[in-house]
């Protein structure tokens, strides 16, 4: 029975750690009503929770094939209780740094379901089992959505503070839970890093996963304000359109999951990221709402299917060293949102538009397009290879027969 519950409890453990993450960008057109933060700086704090919360991502997912996802997941929320709290009494932009630094934990906790859960199901199944834990993703919605509401009624200051009730909730409910007897992997680290850093497949699936939750992360953090400056939407319509963005990107990533586990990855990634360049260029030529909004879905839809292929490689090509890969795919994630939002910033400031911004999208979405389809047909000439090299070894077998 415990082993049953752990798919939807870790889901949603990483609904509540994503909500947790996003708190200050979603809150953010609020909290400059009564913090002073220059508008060069705006980027930099709503990117900084983006910082720990990749980097951990490593030792999560490593200390999840150590202990088990139960004690990882305890022990993140109780540790979250401390930067939640500080930061409903933030009065400066240094305490928001401080506090969203520690933030970071929220996002960090990605990488020990994609680690735990692979274990209670057969390998057809990871990419939809992934994709299914993907939708944890939701949690930034959820914030987005619901946080600039309540802060209309209550205050930021209050809404922050209601998520340390719930944080409380799922403390508890992953000590009673949480599984005890999770199947337990002890390699050293270094001996699982040594064993993978050198392949070149760890390093591509970084990189297409820099891109593809890293867009939605920088998205995520970047929409709410841009809406409000920008295009002069209300505080809560910029929420709405932010969590629909994030809405579809979350719904497309079990989606992409079960495409992977009945088509072959690589292909589907290659349409992915087409379509991302093409959306990305459209971006970049500053349209009105309506065409803005096309592109923004259109990458909302390549995130989620692209984060739920990706998620599908890793146990395939990395079974033995899945914890430690998990982490360092998913860290390279999670920093693909934090450079973008500042990067951007910097852009405008320098140049009064973001179209170059959008433009580096489109290029580096156009490399990693080539790189797939080298990966597909390098895959594809192996395993070629590999049937010729059989049926010699079949007929070699059987001239040998002939001549006893």
């Amino acid at each position: 029975m415990i082993r049953k519950l752990q798919l939807p409890l870790q889901t949603m453990n990483l609904i509540l750690g994503f909500s947790v993450w996003v708190i200050i960008s979603s809150l953010m057109p609020f909290i400059t009503e009564d913090i002073a933060i220059p508008s060069g700086k705006l980027a930099m704090v709503t990117a900084i929770p983006v910082v720990l919360g990749s980097i951990l991502r490593i030792p999560l997912g490593y200390y999840a094939n150590i202990f088990g996802a139960r004690i990882v997941f305890l022990v993140s929320f109780i540790l979250l209780l401390f930067p939640v709290y500080y930061i409903s009494e933030a009065s400066t932009m240094m305490d928001l740094i401080i506090g969203g630094l520690f933030l970071g934990i929220g996002g960090a906790v990605f990488s020990v379901g994609v680690t735990s859960l692979p274990k209670y199901y057969p390998k057809e199944k990871h990419g939809f089992v992934n994709g299914i834990y993907g939708v944890g993703n939701l949690g930034t919605a959820v914030t987005t959505f619901s946080a600039p509401i309540v802060a209309t009624q209550v205050g930021w200051t209050l809404t922050v503070k209601l998520y340390l009730i719930l944080l409380l909730v799922f403390i508890v409910l992953n000590f009673f839970f949480g599984d005890r007897h999770e199947t337990k992997v002890k390699t050293p680290i270094m001996e699982q890093i040594k064993g993978v850093y050198k392949n070149e497949k760890l390093w591509f699936f970084s990189l297409f996963y820099f891109i593809t939750f890293g867009s939605f992360v920088a998205f995520t953090v970047y929409l709410p304000n841009f809406l409000v400056s920008n295009f002069e939407l209300t505080k809560v319509d910029a929420g709405m359109r932010t969590a629909g963005f994030i809405a579809i990107a979350t719904f497309f990533r079990p989606i992409g999951g079960w495409l992977a586990d009945r088509f072959q990855p690589l292909f589907l990634l290659v349409g992915t990221f087409a379509v991302y360049t093409v959306a990305a260029i459209l971006l970049a030529f500053s349209p009105g709402i309506t065409l803005y909004t096309v592109g923004c879905l259109a990458i909302a839809v390549c995130a989620g299917v692209g984060n739920g292929v990706i998620f599908k490689l890793v146990p395939f090509y990395f079974n033995k060293q899945a914890g430690i890969v998990n982490g360092i795919v998913s860290m390279m994630g999670g920093l693909g949102g934090f450079f973008p939002p500042i990067l951007l910033s910097s852009i405008h400031a320098a140049t009064g538009h973001y179209s170059i911004g959008f433009m580096l999208l489109s290029q580096v979405a156009l490399a990693s397009l080539i790189l797939v389809m080298w990966l597909y047909y390098q895959g594809r000439l192996t395993a070629a290879t590999e049937a010729i090299d059989a049926v010699g070894q079949g007929n070699f077998k059987k001239q040998k027969e002939i001549q006893k």
